[in-house]
């Protein structure tokens, strides 16, 4: 069996590697046996360490996916590096982080379902607007927050400070989508990003002309009020 780490510090080499076991362990067993099927007994089992192992470094389940979303979030960010690396349009930014973000998703189509269920259940933990769901959330912001900074497209200023975060509850509506998407390799949503990123420019670079201001700042008040 596998020990856990001892520091009380930072997590030693094999400390994160036994981590990284046990979460890649869990995402294949919801993925075979279902979420509410998959007990940390089984995870550990199937992952070669004891219970109390699991526990040390999971206290639950839900742990497990929030741990799991910060992954996956972790994975968007990085195949987008390079591609965010050179500024560019704002759509071109745009539509290859999106595009890319259904990519780094793809692996996890078949049990995505699953977790969305239990998501989208009010106050549950699993929803990615929970206080549980913030480490997650607040990495994919980010990297949305380089795709608009790095834009040579002009972004009214006002608009530009809250757009990561509205760009977040896009991305959002496209991964509802893509959990529903039945179509080969989930190529309407593909289509989806291909054609709504130019639409989502569209109206970014309507913002800046004087006669749409009125109306765009009674939205970001709305938005914020609702935030």
């Amino acid at each position: 069996m596998v020990e856990p780490a001892t520091s009380d510090s930072e997590p030693t080499a094999k400390g994160e590697q036994t981590r990284r076991l046990i979460v890649d362990t869990a995402v294949r067993l919801f993925g075979e046996q279902g979420y509410d099927k998959t007990t940390m007994r089984a995870i550990a089992t199937a992952a070669g360490v004891s219970v109390g192992n699991a526990y040390y470094y999971f206290p639950s389940k839900d742990h497990l996916v929030q741990a799991f979303y910060t992954t996956v979030q972790d994975a968007h960010a990085e195949a987008c590096e390079q591609i965010l690396a050179a500024p560019g349009t704002f759509v071109d930014r745009l539509r290859a982080a999106m595009l890319t973000g259904v990519e780094t998703m793809a692996p996890y189509h078949g049990f995505a379902g699953t977790f969305f269920k239990t998501a989208a259940e009010p106050g549950s933990p699993l929803s990615p607007f929970s206080a549980e769901s913030a480490p997650a959330r607040e990495r994919s912001v980010r990297m949305f927050r380089s795709v608009v900074e790095g834009a040579t497209t002009k972004i009214d200023p006002e608009l530009r400070a809250e757009l990561p975060e509205l760009l977040w509850l896009a991305q959002m509506g496209v991964t509802l989508y893509w959990v529903h998407d039945t179509s080969p390799g989930q190529e309407k949503t593909r289509l989806l990003v291909e054609r709504s990123a130019p639409l989502i420019d569209r109206l970014v670079g309507m913002s800046r002309f004087r006669m749409f201001k009125p109306v765009l700042r009674e939205m970001l008040s709305l938005y914020r009020l609702l935030r």
